[in-house]
Formats: structure tokens, C-alpha cells, sequence
């Protein structure tokens, strides 16, 4: 990116802060309660056994209760231990392991009915599904009424997801735009708000089934999200009547039955009222009032963010029990961690990330707060006393201007924090600035094929310094609004420039930004990448010279060095050119690309890309 992090440790050791992160000396963690901490690393090991041996009887019926106990209470460990790995659907996969803890799903095609005749094949209490059904249709329906908020039906949450190859259908009548707004987001928030009551309903299931299903099939190709997808297609059952299965499994052949659940009727039980003279008994009344203030307390969290302020961000609460799934998308173009030696006053830098594999800390006032407080606790390892701790973090939400997100000059290792009130160096999200979202595109448009932009708005009084990279020859900055003082370092020149001035900023060099208006200024990067143009233009000559050379159209024999293009072996004693050899490379990838453009190839690759995420999701950080 234009915008360079500081990003190279330069002072007294820091160098080794990395190697020392790989061997596991100094790891930053974020708890969501202080006290708790990992278990050393066998015993991590045990308990993600433990937990896979109660998902694995859950699945079966096998000792449920004791399987529910033996999941449920490692998951919530793992999930608490690190609020980085937080998101609707871990906190999804607690809730239903938490409802199975006290359902009776252990009562048809279960172990535990093998050996329990009074669970063999019985009846489960209505309330079991209700809470159930209850808990899907809260997903839906409230992740619908979040993409009520004005990002996403405006069409700047997902909206670079048109362009994706699963949409292509709809841009054959649609353009990008309208494709994006339509049917990405518009789409989301019909199918959000509606499924829910579409699947409860016997006349409209059919059509909700197809629907609910093509949206969870598509999220599994648009997202990384791990199981969410197939979880949702598991709970479609859930709205169908309960006999299905029974169902399904007499269309079964006869010699197949008896290896499978009973088709008979279910037995009555124990824990079902039947009405008649009988009354209700206690144990019904507590499940009963049970299933309304979970209900009630799972319509009421999602909303519940005025409580947790500290918590409170651009975007409210903690991602992760909000269901407003995809609503947010975020880019960082810049973070910046700087370190002070409380007794020498001497300045450093610190890689962003150091001490640490996660990067949600950047969104999130209190992961900062927790990040500044593992810096000053590991720094004097380093020879830096009494660290002190600033953060620049650079990022824009929903396509808006790049800004920054907390206040660079305080000190967060001092700087104060409770869950319970705002975050006081918190800048705000300068929401009157959204309405240059479709300007800033347009102007995006007008840009040719190598430059690019970045649109940056800044607070009074603050000032960003950037380096323009050798390879960005032709970089300038233009004002959009307010005005600013460009500090040139090196050349020690100061210009100051007003609404729809400019000024070109030379290659190699830093320069600050000031921003001396009173209200907050917004400008732009404009640059292009000569290397990177150079480079291009080179690899183009290479690809129309040898098409020149096939057609016989070249006149002018071939140099020695330029004949690998053609196929030839290098020359004995003449090095590859760097270009040739690039050329090479990629004419090798498209090849590749095409051989491998067979349906079996793709399916090969669709499976060893689940079975990676499987996998990375599944080992132990």
C-alpha cells in the first residue's frame, strides 16, 4: 500500500521479537475475563480431545448428558480464552451445544436408546423444537433487521462481492451495480428478514427450502467461514415436521431397515404432557418459562450494547453476538505502533502484529488496550523501561475515507478503559463525510488501469506521515476538502493547500500531512507504480515479439538471451534475464491454470481448500 508502517523493529534487539514469538516465550492474549489463562500445552491437548470425544457422543447418543458436559464446557473455555477468534458463528456453536445440554435428542437412532427402552424411539416435549426453531429464526431474522442500516441497503457493505463468478448469471442482465444492490444486497435482506418465517410455515417451506439452501451453498464459495454454512443447511430439518425421518427411512429397502432407526410410531414418555385429566408437573412449568426468557434474553442481547459501552466501536459490541453478519467490511491501509522509553525518552517501532498471529485487535478499543498492556509488561525483556504505547491505526468501513480509529498521541498503557463507559481516545467515525462514498467511486472510475488512489480524512490538529516508496515515481496529493500543510522532511519546504489544490510529492522521502482547518480534511493519494508499469510494458514486448517471431512477421533475428521465449535452452554461459525469467514463470501458470481447468481438477481443489480450513481451524493456536 502507499501508506508505510514503520514496520521494521529498529531498536536495541527488537529484531528478535519474532523468533522469540515462534518459540513461545512472549504470546499477547485476549481474554474476555482477565484471570483466565492457556493451559500448558498437553493439557490443551486433552482438553480439545475431551471436547471432540463429547461432539462425537452428541452425534451418536452415546452417555448424552455426559457428552453435552464433556463439549460444552471446553468449547465456552476456548471461546472466552481469546476474543479474537470471536465471531456469530462460534457464539452460534455455543448456544445450540448449550440448548442440547437440556434437550432430549438422545431418543431416536441414539445408543442410549440400545440400551434405555424408556428412550428407545420416544416422543420429545414441543419445547425442545420450539427453542430450537426459536434460536435459528433469531439468526435470520434479526442479521435481517441489522442490514436494515443505511451501508447496506445503500450498497456499500459487500460491494466490491458482484464481481465474484458465482453473480456472473445476474451481470448478464444486470450491470455490477445493480447486481451488487439487487441481488447482493438486496437479496440478503429479503432472504434475512423472511426465512425465518418462510420455513415455519408447511405452505411456504418448499420454497424457503430452495432458496435458504442456494444462499448457504453460495456463502460456502463467497466466505471462509469454516462450518456455518453446512450448520445452517442442518437446521432446515429442524422446521419440518417430526416424522420426517421415519419417513425418509421407510422408503429405504427391506434389507436395509434393519440395520437403521424404527419407523413405528414413538412410545409415549415421561416428559410429554398429553393433556386429558393429568396437570401439568413442575418440571414441564420450569421448561416452559425456561424457553420464554431464553427467547427473550436472545431478542434482547443483540441490542443490549448501551449496557457494555466500552465494548463500543465504529460498529456496536463485540463481534459476535450481534447476528450482524456481514453488514460491516473493513480495509486497512496503515497501522503504526510506537514505542517510548519512559526513562530515556527514546522513540521506536514495533512490527504490527508483534507477539501476536491475530489481527482483530486493530478494530477493537479494548484488544488495544489489553495489546498496550502486553507491550509494557514485555518490552523491558527488550531494555526499554517503562514503556510507553501509541497506536496509528489507519481504516476505512463500508467504502468511506481512510481515518483513523484511536487518538495517536495518548499513551494506552495509562490511558483508561471500562466495559461499562465510552472509550474516551476513540475518535468518532466521521459519518457526515458517507455522502462522498459515491463521489470518491466516481472518481475511482476515471482512473486509468495503473493508478490507483487512496482517499485519506483526518482530524484538526493531527498530521499523517508517509514515505513515498522509489518504486511510486509519480505520486501527488490532491485536497478535497478543509485544508492542509504538507511538511516535506527532507527538503525542509512547507505548502500549504487549500479545496481542489494539489502538489507532486517526491519519491523517496517522507512528508507529513497537517490538517490546519477547523473541521476535519479530506484528501487524496494519487500515484502509479512505474516498476510495476516498467515491468508490464516489458513482459507485453516480450509476448508480441515472439507472436512476431511465430508469424514470421520479425524480420530481425532473435537475440541469444531472448531465445528461452520461443523454447530454446539458455545459452551455455549467458545468464537468464530477470524479465525472460518472469515471462517464463507465468506462461508456465497459465498453462497450468488450463490443463487444470477440468471439472475433476476443480473439484480437487475445492476439497483440498476445505480440508485446509478444516484443518487450520481445528489445530490448536
Amino acid at each position: 500500500g502507499l501508506l508505510m508502517a514503520l514496520d521494521v523493529p529498529q531498536e536495541r534487539g527488537l529484531g528478535h521479537l519474532d523468533q522469540r514469538y515462534l518459540d513461545g516465550l512472549d504470546v499477547c492474549r485476549f481474554p474476555l475475563l482477565p484471570f483466565l489463562q492457556p493451559l500448558p500445552l498437553d493439557w490443551m491437548y486433552l482438553l480439545y480431545t475431551i471436547m471432540f470425544l463429547g461432539a462425537l457422543g452428541i452425534m451418536l447418543g452415546c452417555c448424552y448428558r455426559l457428552s453435552c458436559v464433556a463439549f460444552l464446557c471446553p468449547y465456552w473455555y476456548l471461546l472466552l480464552l481469546d476474543k479474537t477468534s470471536w465471531n456469530n458463528h462460534s457464539y452460534l456453536y455455543g448456544l445450540l451445544g448449550f440448548q442440547l445440554a437440556l434437550l432430549g435428542a438422545d431418543r431416536y437412532g441414539s445408543v442410549d436408546g440400545l440400551f434405555r427402552p424408556r428412550k428407545r424411539n420416544a416422543h420429545v416435549p414441543l419445547w425442545n423444537y420450539a427453542l430450537l426453531r426459536a434460536q435459528v429464526f433469531i439468526v435470520y431474522f434479526i442479521a435481517g433487521l441489522k442490514k436494515l442500516d443505511a451501508d447496506w441497503v445503500g450498497g456499500f457493505s459487500m460491494g466490491p462481492l458482484a464481481r465474484h463468478w458465482l453473480f456472473a448469471p445476474f451481470r448478464l442482465v444486470l450491470s455490477e451495480e445493480l447486481t451488487s444492490r439487487l441481488v447482493v444486497h438486496g437479496g440478503g435482506l429479503v432472504l434475512d428478514l423472511s426465512a425465518g418465517f418462510l420455513l415455519f410455515f408447511d405452505a411456504t417451506r418448499p420454497l424457503a427450502l430452495v432458496f435458504v439452501t442456494y444462499f448457504h451453498c453460495m456463502n460456502s464459495q463467497l466466505f471462509s467461514i469454516g462450518m456455518f454454512s453446512y450448520t445452517m443447511l442442518a437446521t432446515n430439518g429442524l422446521f419440518c415436521r417430526p416424522e420426517w425421518p421415519r419417513g425418509l427411512l421407510a422408503r429405504c429397502p427391506p434389507w436395509l431397515r434393519g440395520w437403521l432407526p424404527s419407523t413405528e410410531p414413538p412410545q409415549p414418555s415421561p416428559d410429554c404432557h398429553y393433556g386429558g385429566r393429568g396437570g401439568l408437573r413442575l418440571r414441564q412449568h420450569l421448561a416452559a418459562a425456561f424457553t420464554i426468557l431464553y427467547v427473550l434474553e436472545q431478542l434482547f442481547l443483540p441490542y443490549s450494547h448501551f449496557i457494555t459501552q466500552g465494548y463500543n466501536n465504529w460498529t456496536n459490541g463485540l463481534y459476535g453476538y450481534s447476528w450482524d453478519m456481514m453488514v460491516h467490511s473493513r480495509f486497512h491501509q496503515h497501522v503504526k505502533i510506537t514505542y517510548r522509553d519512559g526513562l530515556t525518552g527514546e522513540v521506536g517501532y514495533l512490527k504490527p502484529g508483534a507477539f501476536t498471529q491475530s489481527r482483530r485487535w486493530r478494530d477493537h478499543a479494548d484488544m488495544l488496550k489489553q495489546y498496550s498492556a502486553c507491550l509494557s509488561r514485555l518490552l523491558p525483556r527488550y531494555n526499554v523501561t517503562k514503556p510507553q504505547i501509541y497506536f496509528d491505526v489507519w481504516v476505512s468501513i463500508n467504502e468511506r475515507f481512510q481515518q483513523r480509529l484511536v487518538d495517536p498521541r495518548v499513551d494506552l498503557v495509562c490511558a483508561p478503559w471500562s466495559p461499562w463507559t465510552p472509550t474516551p481516545w476513540l475518535l468518532p467515525l466521521l459519518v457526515d463525510l458517507s455522502p462522498w462514498r459515491q463521489q470518491l467511486q466516481e472518481l475511482e472510475a476515471q482512473l486509468d488501469g495503473h493508478t490507483d488512489a487512496v482517499f485519506i480524512a483526518d482530524f484538526p490538529g493531527l498530521y499523517l506521515e508517509n514515505f513515498v516508496s522509489e518504486d511510486l515515481g509519480n505520486t501527488s496529493l490532491r485536497v478535497l476538502r478543509g485544508k492542509v500543510l504538507v511538511e516535506l522532511v527532507e527538503q525542509q519546504q512547507n505548502h500549504s493547500l487549500q479545496e481542489g489544490e494539489g502538489m507532486q510529492l517526491p519519491a523517496g522521502q517522507y512528508h507529513k500531512v497537517h490538517t490546519v482547518s477547523p473541521e476535519p480534511s479530506c484528501y487524496m493519494y494519487l500515484y502509479v507504480n512505474t516498476t510495476a508499469l516498467q515491468l508490464e510494458q516489458n513482459l507485453t514486448r516480450l509476448r508480441e515479439l515472439r507472436e512476431r517471431v511465430r508469424n514470421g512477421t520479425e524480420q530481425s533475428p532473435l537475440p541469444p538471451e531472448l531465445r528461452p521465449i520461443l523454447g530454446d535452452p539458455p545459452p551455455a554461459g549467458v545468464p537468464l534475464d530477470p524479465v525472460v525469467s518472469l515471462f517464463l514463470r507465468r506462461e508456465q501458470r497459465e498453462q497450468r491454470r488450463e490443463r487444470e481447468s477440468s471439472l475433476a481438477q476443480r473439484l480437487r481443489r475445492f476439497l483440498r481448500r476445505k480440508f485446509f480450513l478444516f484443518r487450520r481451524r481445528s489445530v490448536p493456536t
